[in-house]
């Protein structure tokens, strides 16, 4: 009979690529998946796996197999959570991951509110990308996921996979203080800054998708992960920058922000594994997500900006 954990390092690999970020996804060492997949290729008497470069690539038997074993880890997961439901208990591994911004906004309270009401429970966090996210729900290697989505960009969600919406994160045009549109009344438009040099996240964000989307052709001058970086470089005069609320409790000395019309705002919700639905963990998690949600800091639901003296001044 083959070994469910030797199962799960396969279908890590086909998900990761690599033997240590299938490890990392399983919370193992990378000589213990390597063991894994060498006791499954003998039990098979199959290559499963082959390398390619730096990576690992999945022979055509190990693709078949990889498949096969998705299935089985679903069934057991149906199983395990209906046991669990049966016995009402929220406890063991939740393994959560999320786009960067809810980390640092949701997840901290969440967190929190968990080890407060489930001591039991014991979770785990990655930060890692929407498709990564999709990518290890379907193959049983993450159980809750924050997912975002630009409303003018929908996703469209693998089979398999349920979700909640949180609600709508908005963003806003940051400024530096001494910009000429940082202190007139109402919304902006993007147009109106089309020419400025612009402060955006990488080519292979989400946020940076969406702003050529809004704004085509649009070639941004600096390219930074990190949104706290992004509002420095604004407040040193280097530029301007779309930041959604969500990523920022405050804003710097000397930095405005600007609604923009029409608003610009993206889809914050929380996805499982539909077939792990019963299982109380996934209820408690969800829950705590929410209220992280109606409590995330009030600087992020109101538009606001910053004179240069470092006072909050709330638009109205």
């Amino acid at each position: 009979m083959l070994d469910l954990p030797r199962l799960q390092a396969l279908r890590a690999v086909q998900t990761f690529g690599t033997v240590t970020a299938a490890a990392g996804a399983l919370h193992i060492t990378p000589s213990a998946v390597s063991q894994h997949l060498a006791k499954l290729e003998r039990e098979t008497h199959t290559t499963l796996v082959e390398k390619d470069g730096r990576r690992l690539r999945l022979t055509e038997a190990g693709r078949v197999l990889a498949e096969h074993a998705g299935r089985v880890l679903a069934a057991v997961e149906e199983a395990e959570a209906a046991l669990a439901a049966h016995s009402e208990t929220v406890s063991g591994q939740l393994r959560i991951s999320s786009f960067p911004t809810a980390c640092r906004g949701l997840l901290p309270h969440a967190l929190r509110r968990l080890a407060a009401d489930h001591p039991a429970l014991e979770p785990t966090l990655l930060e890692t990308d929407r498709e990564t996210s999709f990518a290890g729900i379907l193959r049983g290697i993450v159980d809750v996921a924050l997912i975002d989505e630009w409303l003018e960009i929908p996703v469209t969600y693998p089979p398999g996979v349920a979700s909640v919406e949180l609600g709508r994160d908005v963003g806003d045009l940051i400024l530096p203080a001494a910009h000429p549109l940082a202190g007139g009344p109402g919304p902006v438009t993007l147009d109106e800054v089309r020419e400025e040099r612009w402060i955006a996240s990488p080519p292979d964000t989400v946020c940076h998708q969406w702003l050529l989307r809004m704004l085509p052709g649009l070639h941004p001058s600096i390219l930074v992960n990190e949104f706290e970086t992004q509002l420095t470089f604004v407040a040193e005069g280097l530029g301007v920058a779309f930041i959604p609320r969500l990523a920022r409790t405050a804003l710097p000395t000397g930095v405005v922000a600007r609604p923009v019309a029409p608003e610009a705002a993206r889809r914050v919700s929380v996805a499982w594994r539909a077939a792990a639905a019963t299982r109380p963990a996934i209820g408690a998690t969800v829950a705590a997500l929410q209220d992280a949600w109606r409590h995330r800091p009030a600087t992020v639901d109101l538009p606001e900006w910053v004179n240069p003296g470092g006072g909050v001044i709330q638009v109205v």
